[in-house]
């Protein structure tokens, strides 16, 4: 039996190693993930807009004597520091 040489795999730096590769196919995963991000965050604005935009949907007061309970009066405000 003998045993073949094989041939050692070029030798990088670390600097070299380290970086990453740049061409027109990383070109197009950022295009198309930017898209599909885009795609993603104006679908759920789109399907949620209605509740966004509606003031009692989320207020859960069911009348007007309820909805008194939460008007507190403005106070004024301190003109100089405490203590």
């Amino acid at each position: 039996m003998t045993a073949e040489i094989q041939p050692s795999p070029p030798r990088l730096n670390a600097t070299r190693a380290r970086q990453g590769r740049w061409g027109q196919h990383i070109f197009w995963i950022l295009v198309v993930s930017t898209v599909l991000a885009a795609l993603a965050l104006f679908g759920a604005w789109g399907f949620r807009a209605d509740d966004l935009a509606s003031v009692e949907h989320n207020n859960g007061v069911k009348s007007p004597a309820e909805a008194q309970r939460y008007d507190t009066p403005q106070s004024a405000a301190r003109q100089r520091p405490a203590g």
